[in-house]
């Protein structure tokens, strides 16, 4: 969500945020995105290493903790690692109270998080969460350093901060994955966020050092609640990977975007959001979510590329002031044949 705290963003984006969170656009260059699912090493590695990318994190519309379908929490527990971008600071009391209240700031508590990770069926040591997002500074340097302490406390891994460089490193499985987060948006003043947050875009400017086995970006990037993404995003895809990013996990857009192969490259523009949204009464397209996972390939020949990859996608329905995620295929009646419709316009000619 945009900021009104000395933000970054153009005029013109300004000007368009409400009608496009009312109405998220279809608009767009289309051409040119794969399938949501596909196998790139055939056959298949005999070892691999699962990664699942979930969307936006965040307590809004959640006055308690999410229900998940077993067959959600299911998929996550499969995963090596499963990473996400958090988009709420994690503080016991909001220091920006009113603005939480309206929405514009976010918080969550980290009892919050922890029972929200439970239900969905993620462990905490399995999980690595991006700190790289306009949002993160909502309650202050001092909530940010609170959100810095929780997650620590937590055992949760953390990316995107300026600290730990433009390029860290974690273990998955026999793995060691390189990630690169970074945001192109702040709704504060530039040099308290960039002593902070990461926003190195430039890949040319990164050191992925020694013992990568794969280089994965984290960007937060594009213009909100649009499923396609703009021009400027998708160069930036290709600067990515041109400088040895094989995968890219966007996040920012609020609503599901499609996946682009660009030579060895695979990029996912926008996965939606996982939990939490723009504000607790949020239009339907922008409740649809998609997990990205990833099967790579640890075997000596083919270590570190994709072998396969699909996007699973869920619905964030509202209930009673927390929200039940829900895969597409379990949903019925209009709500059901509405995100059909609105998945087919994006992946044409795509199953879920």
């Amino acid at each position: 969500m945009i900021g009104h705290r000395v933000s970054n963003y153009p005029i013109s984006y300004k000007l368009s945020w409400l009608p496009r969170f009312l109405k998220p656009s279809l608009g767009g260059d289309r051409d040119g995105f794969a399938a949501p699912a596909a196998t790139l090493i055939n056959p298949p590695p005999e070892q691999t290493v699962r990664l699942a990318f979930v969307g936006d994190i965040s307590a809004v519309a959640n006055r308690a903790v999410p229900e998940c379908d077993p067959a959600i929490a299911a998929l996550l527990a499969s995963a090596d690692l499963v990473v996400g971008n958090c988009e709420s600071p994690i503080v016991e009391r909001p220091s920006a109270v009113a603005g939480t209240r309206l929405g514009t700031h976010h918080a969550m508590t980290e009892r919050f998080l922890a029972d929200a990770l439970t239900a969905v069926g993620i462990a905490r040591d399995r999980l690595v969460l991006s700190l790289a997002n306009n949002h993160v500074l909502d309650q202050g340097v001092a909530g940010f350093d609170e959100t810095v302490a929780a997650l620590g406390r937590l055992g949760i891994r953390t990316i995107g901060t300026v600290r730990g460089g433009p390029v860290q490193h974690h273990a998955a499985g026999p793995l060691t994955i390189g990630f690169a987060a970074f945001t192109l948006w702040r709704n504060v003043g530039e040099a308290e966020f960039r002593a902070r947050v990461s926003m190195g875009s430039d890949p040319a400017e990164w050191l992925r050092g020694a013992g990568v086995d794969l280089l994965c970006a984290v960007p937060h990037w594009d213009w909100e609640f649009r499923h396609f993404p703009r021009p400027a995003t998708r160069a930036l895809a290709r600067r990515l990977a041109g400088h040895g990013a094989r995968l890219v996990a966007g996040h920012h857009a609020h609503v599901v975007q499609p996946v682009e192969r660009i030579g060895d490259t695979l990029v996912a523009y926008g996965l939606g959001d996982f939990l939490g949204t723009a504000f607790a009464r949020q239009p339907w397209p922008g409740r649809i979510g998609s997990i990205l996972v990833v099967d790579v390939s640890a075997d000596a020949a083919t270590r570190g590329m994709v072998a396969a990859y699909r996007l699973h996608f869920f619905m964030r329905l509202a209930k009673g002031g927390h929200e039940r995620l829900v895969p597409v295929g379990a949903l019925s009646g209009m709500t059901g044949q509405r995100v059909v419709a609105r998945l087919a316009a994006i992946f044409p000619g795509q199953e879920d």
